[in-house]
């Protein structure tokens, strides 16, 4: 039985995708004088972002990371809005007695600031981001830990997000998976990870669980 739905942050419960190119493209062209195309930059949604710039310069990826914070933070809010039906299918599913929660690699400064921005209000059982573990995606400590502190097996929740990540942060941790499929990734590529479910929006959560 499902007791607790956990979903990934960006790309899937608010749209920051044209803000997380644009900051990876500064950061690339400022620091390695590249220019880094959408679609390769979209592989690496989804994992921390010390992991992903470190794929380019490993000896220059602290210093790419206070650019892209900076630009980032810079532009945030302007850029960021929640999908349709946010509130109201976290709500739906609380009214369900289900537990709810945020598992993502971003900061957690930025994610609260990403909830404030957005207007998402209903309150979460559990938020992990980051800080709170040593392991990030696609290994499944986040999830892990997110069942943990909601005191719950892993088999009793399942993880929504949008990327490769995502899935398989949440196979590795023992959890069910959901992808939703208003990804800005390539969707056939996303379905050879097997995911337990598919949605087409986000309220569709409501008839998996």
């Amino acid at each position: 039985m499902i007791k607790a739905v956990l979903f990934d942050f960006d790309g899937t419960l608010v749209d920051t995708n044209r803000l997380i190119i644009e900051s990876y493209k500064h950061t690339y062209k400022k620091h390695l004088n590249l220019d880094v195309n959408e679609e390769d930059i979209k592989k690496y949604f989804g994992e921390p972002l010390i992991t992903t710039l470190s794929r380019y310069d490993k000896l220059k990826a602290q210093e790419m990371f206070k650019t892209y914070i900076e630009y980032n933070e810079s532009r945030h809010d302007d850029m960021v809005q929640a999908f349709e039906g946010v509130n109201e299918t976290l709500k739906a599913l609380k009214e369900k007695g289900l537990k709810v929660g945020i598992v993502t690699s971003k900061r957690r400064v930025i994610a609260q600031r990403g909830l404030n921005i957005t207007g998402i209000t209903e309150p979460l059982d559990v938020f992990i981001t980051c800080e709170d573990t040593q392991k990030h995606k696609p290994h499944g400590e986040p999830v892990l830990k997110a069942c943990e502190i909601l005191n719950i097996s892993p088999n009793e929740a399942i993880y929504v997000g949008d990327t490769s990540f995502d899935i398989l942060c949440g196979k590795n941790a023992g959890a069910l998976t959901c992808l939703e499929k208003y990804t800005a990734l390539p969707l056939e590529e996303l379905l050879k990870y097997g995911p337990d479910y598919t949605i087409d929006r986000l309220y569709d959560l409501l008839d998996a669980v």
